[in-house]
């Protein structure tokens, strides 16, 4: 029996052969469709968010409203490019590297917009980056031998983050300073849990996958 042939490199399978019927081949996904658009918007809304966070030096009100409604919007690009790549089939390999680095740039961007304001502590900036990187670090470190999947604890953390900044962009009065501490405290705590269980699943991982190719 002849060997299947492979896949298209965007997760659809060419024409195959089955029970002697000749299956229609799939059309390729093309790079340019609706979720890669929407994660290309998102970046650019980026520098859009900054220049409105620094504008009036981050004293505007106006401005804060505009920068939080930036980010707001651009947020919620991140959720919807996802649905839209699932359900209608238009995951790229594209889209597997813009989405995560749009999601960084944004989220990286307003911690440091905000720390350069000098309204968030540089160490929560420091330790959520690192983490970022860490992850995209380990992600290369297994890519050979499988792609860890997003867990339930990664989406937690990416929520609670942007809930947290969306806090600290709008233009609140220092009343509202405890549920600010809060809410980052808690994006804080889910950043380093999650980070530990991506660390431990990627060693898993690739031990796993050295085993498999020794035997």
């Amino acid at each position: 029996m002849s060997a299947a042939p492979s896949g298209a490199g965007e997760g659809v399978p060419r024409a195959a052969s089955e029970g002697g019927a000749q299956l229609p081949e799939a059309t390729p996904v093309p790079t340019l469709n609706l979720a890669n658009l929407l994660t290309i918007s998102r970046l650019v809304l980026v520098p859009l968010f900054v220049v409105a966070l620094f504008t009036g030096h981050g004293e505007d009100t106006t401005w804060r409203a505009i920068a939080t409604g930036l980010f707001a919007i651009a947020s919620a690009t991140d959720q919807v490019d996802g649905w839209v790549a699932r359900r209608y089939g238009l995951i790229t390999d594209f889209g597997k590297i813009a989405d995560p680095i749009a999601d960084k740039a944004l989220i990286g961007a307003a911690l440091v917009g905000l720390s350069a304001l000098g309204e968030l502590s540089w160490w929560v900036t420091i330790v959520i980056a690192v983490r970022e990187i860490g992850v995209t670090l380990l992600r290369f470190w297994v890519i050979r031998h499988g792609v860890i999947p997003a867990s339930r604890g990664g989406k937690a953390k990416t929520m609670a983050q942007i809930v947290a900044i969306v806090t600290y962009l709008l233009p609140l009065p220092a009343g509202a300073d405890p549920v600010r501490w809060a809410l980052m405290g808690l994006a804080v705590a889910l950043t380093v849990i999650t980070g530990v269980d991506y660390l431990i699943r990627a060693i898993r991982l690739r031990a796993a996958g050295r085993r498999a190719m020794g035997s």
